[in-house]
């Protein structure tokens, strides 16, 4: 019979984990590949939700990282609309940049991590949209 999972908070999750030395490993070694596309995205997704990001705007960055690169991509003055967020968001891009190197493949799994963190953050507000709760959870 599985186990059941443990059950662990949104702070238990950032406290646990960290995001740019994630992207760092993850990027380019496959046995980190399933916690940069597990915690790795939750936290981020927690992260950015409590910095009032929205998903589009996630998404859209990942958008960026597919044409421009992801050199191109950290390098962007406010790669999302708050300074805040901009600057954390920021501080992951670079990790994931010189990980990446001038490996095509590994930036085409930063811009997919980039969207699975929207994919995430867009569960979170529509679950506390059906819930009626508008701010940020914790």
């Amino acid at each position: 019979m599985p186990a059941t999972p443990e059950t662990r908070t949104d702070d238990d999750v950032l406290a646990t984990t960290d995001i740019a030395l994630l992207l760092r490993h993850g990027l380019v070694r496959q046995p980190l590949r399933t916690a940069l596309f597990g915690d790795g995205v939750i936290a981020a997704a927690v992260t950015l939700d409590r910095l009032a990001t929205v998903p589009r705007s996630v998404a859209y960055v990942a958008r960026i990282v597919r044409s421009g690169g992801l050199r191109y991509t950290a390098a962007l003055r406010e790669p999302l609309p708050s300074p805040e967020a901009s600057a954390r968001l920021r501080e992951w891009l670079e990790a994931a940049a010189d990980a990446a190197g001038d490996d095509a493949e590994a930036e085409t799994r930063a811009a997919r991590w980039l969207e699975a963190v929207a994919e995430v953050l867009g569960l979170r507000h529509d679950a506390r949209r059906r819930h009626g709760r508008s701010g940020r959870s914790g």
